[in-house]
């Protein structure tokens, strides 16, 4: 347990008995009346974000959310095989907890898994992989209607814009966070 004068930005709370990430907060200590901490928070497993005050000095409880380095293994069925880089144990993360970082998941590809008593919650990429053009149409130097960009797939079989200098077969940088082309690699 802590209080809300100790929260800071990352920590992880259990509050009604689901997990919430505080994005940001202030103290408020008005003229008239008792400080407050007006906070930010996330929801953990939907991504939902939400604004709450608490009045100064109440106290919370943090939640331990541990955050172990895995390795990707392989797919199995609906699920992802990941092995923890430290006791060689493997554990399948089933696809809803995966979500969009599977459209960034090369095998053997280092990520970070938070783990709360023993249950995976989500999976934080690196913020940018390599990845592999395995088609993309010949641009053609006239074209500038698109802005200078076309379509190309990469080897996971996201679709992702890129200059129309890339062809297909070239290694790019792919921002994991929007899925934006960030140069070649």
């Amino acid at each position: 347990m802590a209080t809300t004068n100790d929260l800071k930005n990352g920590m992880t709370l259990n509050i009604d008995g689901s997990l919430w990430t505080v994005v940001e907060f202030q103290h408020v200590k008005p003229g008239k009346g008792p400080a407050f901490v007006r906070t930010k928070m996330k929801q953990v497993l939907t991504g939902k974000v939400v604004e709450k005050t608490f009045n100064a000095g109440v106290k919370v409880d943090v939640a331990v959310v541990e955050k172990r380095d895995m390795q990707y293994l392989y797919k199995d069925g609906a699920d992802f095989v990941f092995m923890d880089t430290t006791t060689y144990d493997q554990m399948t993360i089933p696809e809803a907890t995966v979500g969009d970082a599977a459209n960034f998941l090369l095998e053997n590809a280092e990520v970070n898994v938070a783990i709360h008593e023993g249950n995976p919650l989500y999976i934080e990429l690196p913020a940018s992989v390599e990845l592999e053009i395995t088609y993309t149409e010949p641009g053609i130097q006239g074209d500038r209607s698109s802005g200078g960009t076309k379509p190309a797939t990469v080897q996971t079989g996201i679709d992702i814009q890129v200059p129309l200098f890339i062809k297909q077969g070239e290694k790019v940088l792919v921002d994991t966070r929007d899925g934006s082309y960030l140069g070649r690699a």
